[in-house]
């Protein structure tokens, strides 16, 4: 790349940055209020006389503070700027962006709340007064971006003083995450902590951290040589020691990093670019392990340290290499241990339990969240892929609830968990917004080992599903594709399963049933037109087809299919096959999980224009449905006529559809026809129509032309923030259903306990 497309690169992401940082309004953070204040009655609760209540219980016992303020939930990110990132010492208020940013990774990490404080105090004494002043305010401190050695005296104050955790994450942070990924690549290399020899380039604040990690995990102290600017720290040296260094000084007559390197097992680099020489790492111990975390240049680059030693295994700082070393694997998860548990501080069985549940995480197979948000990367565990990646969403629920126990075993936890089962339900729930809804759903589903089959079984987000399916539920998932197709995804994803010995597959190109598939469809469709050689070539290309041709045959119990291809092609396949007797497609039922809540709306794919006997029908399965996650349907048949103030034709099927739903007893509420928003708004809804029979806002919406059910489902997902669930297809028999291609696989694992539900189990 030439310089002046380098400096191109660089300023076009300079501006990026700026504007990402000014608008559409400036910073990265706001407040806001998590209780209504809409009249004089919320103003009384929340201020005067109200919040005096609040104050007293807080008074009687001050661990009362996080029942009823936020304080258990909010974290300080204290610095004074002065060691900020790569830049140095550029003071307090310079430093608001990056603090501003810490707070933002806390929010969208572990849902922690965040205020940043940025501090004129150089004197680190001074410092820690200020800091241990806030200890009312806040449940937890993380400072940061304060240099060495002053940043030993701040937490070192601090945590005597304070009876809330103090962490500083230069430190502490880089130190687990150093420790998670040095425990995997010694499990790579086959070597063990007690037996390695260590050598480190910097003796600042993160360089220190990392070494006393690394001891605590079994590496021995005189097997550690620590050299920093001035070459290796040794007994008798005075120029630029402290304490921290002073501990790592060697009885040695050896001066140089170049001196030590020979037969080193690990580098550990937190200092500066071009440290390490390739001619370094060809005299390293064999397939040695280097961390190379200077930024944006580190000690050595990989491409210069793999051509001298192909198989060393690498991890940098940076995030266009594979292991990057990231404190985001760490510090939002164990504070959210901390703070769940109200713990008093971070100690050391905190923090190697992070590291564990960081570890553990990488040698397990990997989310489809994070594949899907690292796209192209591989990866399975192994020297490229070390730690798991911060976009896995399985870091809160694994990493904090073992920072959570931690703290109950060591005796620091003010707040103890009863059932950490739950606790570990909850996180899960925090991460994905399906988990709390769809646990009924689940817990159905485990009640029989019923047969899913997935029509697009080559798929990758199936193949996750899979996984997923045999991990947490009872399920047998059947896939139908060519199996060396699988076999090689399945390997390229990092899964466990291997089809054979995990899941059954339907090979189109050459399975035995072939014959009796063929003869099944084409003794279906015999009398519509479809010839042997027809019936043949569809059992041969068509998979949803041959998924309804299994179901049919009572080979699989359900089947899902769709996620590629248009809705109405599959379910054309779905009628012919198993649409018989009382089999027939009411409608499709989306489960919209809002910020509020949930919201279901139909029909949003099957009846363009449904009859008033269709929506009435669509009415009561979405009603049955709904109770299926155990909730009490509210359904709403929506349209541009209120009442009955518009005699259009929309507005008189679903008058008539009332009037069906009205001609037999429903143990559900219904009513209708109404406009979205006084189905959603009781007091607007009794304003328009007093006593009307519903109680409270709308769960259900049943529209009048799908075209309306989907163009809301489409606003909700794209821009309301909604997750769906769905579409469910209706009046199937729970035999099939019929997925969109934006599904996830965490979507095809939620549709998979709806298709396991035995149907006795909603009617």
């Amino acid at each position: 790349m030439s310089t002046e497309t380098n400096n191109s690169a660089k300023e076009i992401l300079r501006q990026a940055a700026l504007t990402y940082h000014e608008t559409p309004r400036p910073g990265k953070l706001e407040v806001r209020a998590t209780k209504p204040l809409a009249n004089g009655r919320d103003l009384s609760l929340a201020y005067s006389p109200g919040v005096a209540e609040a104050c007293l219980e807080i008074k009687e016992n001050e661990v009362n503070a996080s029942r009823y303020t936020a304080r258990g939930n909010l974290v300080a990110v204290v610095t004074n700027g002065s060691a900020v990132l790569g830049l140095g010492n550029i003071g307090a208020l310079a430093s608001k962006p990056v603090m501003e940013g810490k707070a933002v990774l806390f929010k969208k990490f572990a849902g922690i709340d965040c205020f940043d404080i940025e501090v004129n105090e150089p004197d680190p004494e001074r410092l820690a007064d200020i800091v241990c002043a806030l200890e009312p305010t806040f449940g937890a401190i993380n400072l940061e971006d304060i240099k060495a050695p002053d940043c030993f005296i701040v937490e070192k104050l601090c945590r005597e003083r304070m009876n809330i955790p103090v962490f500083h994450d230069d430190q502490h942070g880089t130190a687990i995450v150093v420790g998670a990924a040095a425990t995997n690549a010694l499990h790579v290399a086959g070597k063990n902590f007690e037996d390695i020899k260590v050598v480190s380039t910097g003796g600042g604040a993160a360089g220190i951290a990392c070494l006393n990690m690394l001891l605590k995990l079994g590496v021995k102290r005189e097997n550690v040589w620590l050299c920093d600017i001035h070459g290796l720290v040794h007994e008798g040296r005075e120029e630029d020691m402290n304490p921290q260094k002073a501990a790592y000084a060697q009885p040695s007559d050896l001066r140089t990093l170049d001196d030590v390197i020979e037969g080193a097992d690990l580098f550990l680099g937190l200092s500066g670019p071009g440290v390490l020489k390739p001619e370094q790492v060809a005299r390293m111990a064999s397939r040695p392990i280097i961390f190379a975390l200077a930024n944006p240049t580190p000690e050595i680059m990989p491409d210069e340290a793999r051509a001298v030693v192909p198989d060393a295994i690498i991890a940098t700082g940076r995030s266009d290499f594979s292991n990057q070393v990231n404190n985001v694997l760490c510090f939002p998860f164990i504070f959210r241990g901390a703070l769940d548990v109200g713990a008093t501080e971070i100690n050391d069985e905190m923090q190697i339990a992070c590291i564990e549940g960081i570890a553990a995480l990488a040698r397990a197979t990997t989310s489809a969240e994070a594949a899907a948000a690292y796209q192209g990367e591989q990866l399975t565990f192994g020297a490229d892929y070390l730690i798991p990646k911060p976009f896995d969403p399985r870091l809160s629920e694994t990493v904090s609830s073992a920072v959570a126990k931690a703290a109950m075993e060591s005796g620091v936890a003010v707040r103890p968990i009863e059932d950490l089962d739950a606790y570990r339900e909850r996180l899960r729930s925090s991460v994905f917004k399906s988990a709390l809804l769809m646990r009924p759903v689940f817990e159905a589903a485990r009640t029989a080992s019923r047969r899913i089959v997935f029509a697009e079984g080559e798929d990758e987000r199936v193949l996750r599903a899979a996984q997923a399916i045999l991990e947490e539920t009872t399920e047998q998932p059947i896939l139908i594709g060519r199996p060396e197709v699988i076999e090689s995804r399945c390997e390229r994803a990092g899964l466990k399963i291997r089809p054979g010995a995990d899941f059954h597959i339907v090979n189109p190109e050459n399975d035995p049933r072939y014959r009796d598939y063929w003869g099944t469809y084409h003794e279906i469709m015999a009398r519509k037109g479809v010839t042997p050689d027809l019936a043949k070539a569809i059992m041969r290309t068509n998979t949803t087809a041959i998924a309804a041709i299994m179901v049919h045959r009572g080979e699989a119990d359900s089947m899902i299919c769709g996620t590629f291809g248009e809705y109405r092609w599959h379910l054309n396949y779905i009628e012919q096959v198993l649409g018989r007797g009382t089999r027939a497609p009411q409608g499709a039922l989306s489960l919209m999980i809002l910020e509020d809540g949930p919201l279901f709306l139909a029909d949003t794919h099957v009846q363009s224009d449904p009859t008033a006997e269709q929506l009435a029908a669509t009415a009561i399965g979405a009603a049955r449905h709904v109770k299926r996650f155990g909730l009490a349907p509210n359904v709403a048949l929506c349209g541009r006529s209120q009442f009955g103030n518009q005699d259009t034709e929309t507005a008189r099927r679903l008058r008539d559809a009332i009037a069906i739903l009205d001609n037999a007893p429903r143990d559900f509420c219904y009513e209708g026809e109404m406009n979205v928003d006084s189905a959603l708004d009781p007091e607007l809804r009794e304003r328009v129509f007093p006593g009307n029979r519903m109680q409270g806002a709308a769960n259900v919406l049943i529209f009048a032309h799908a075209d309306a059910a989907s163009g809301v489902r489409n606003i909700l997902k794209m821009k309301g923030g909604g997750l769906e669930v769905g579409p469910i297809l209706m009046g199937m028999g729970n035999e099939a259903h019929i997925v969109t291609p934006s599904i996830t696989s965490r979507g095809l694992l939620n549709m998979a306990a709806i298709a396991g539900t035995p149907v006795a189990h909603y009617g």
